[in-house]
């Protein structure tokens, strides 16, 4: 199990992310990924500007980028990230309903991506 860093225990500069992080989510404390990213902080500070900017409004609608970093998620296999992104996807009005239509589309995206690799089927002309 890897190291997590609690405020006390950390440097000067991982608090000040840390201190961020909370100020930006409105919470007391920063969860364990930052927590475990704090062993080294200019990762840390890197993740967290970095998240910062692309899950800041824009273009997409905030619950869109969840659901959109859950389907990843999902694919990639990161048990962490998926509580943690259903759960802010929730908070941000995910229902249950277009949580299984999530489910449906991220489980049929995964069967047919494997079933085109798998034949090596020759992309058609018109999606080029």
């Amino acid at each position: 199990m890897p190291a997590l860093v609690q405020y006390d225990e950390a440097a000067p500069e991982a608090r000040a992310v840390f201190d961020a992080i909370k100020t930006a989510r409105g919470v007391p404390d920063v969860n364990n990924f930052w927590k475990a990213l704090a062993v080294h902080p200019p990762t840390l500070a890197r993740t967290w500007d970095s998240l910062s900017q692309v899950m800041a409004p824009g273009a997409l609608d905030p619950l869109v980028k969840e659901l959109l970093y859950l389907a990843v998620s999902m694919t990639n296999g990161c048990a962490y990230c998926i509580a943690s992104h259903t759960a802010a996807a929730r908070a941000k009005g995910m229902t249950e309903a277009q949580y299984g239509e999530l489910l449906a589309v991220v489980g049929m995206a995964s069967e047919t991506n494997r079933l085109a690799e798998a034949l090596r089927v020759p992309i058609d002309p018109q999606f080029e």
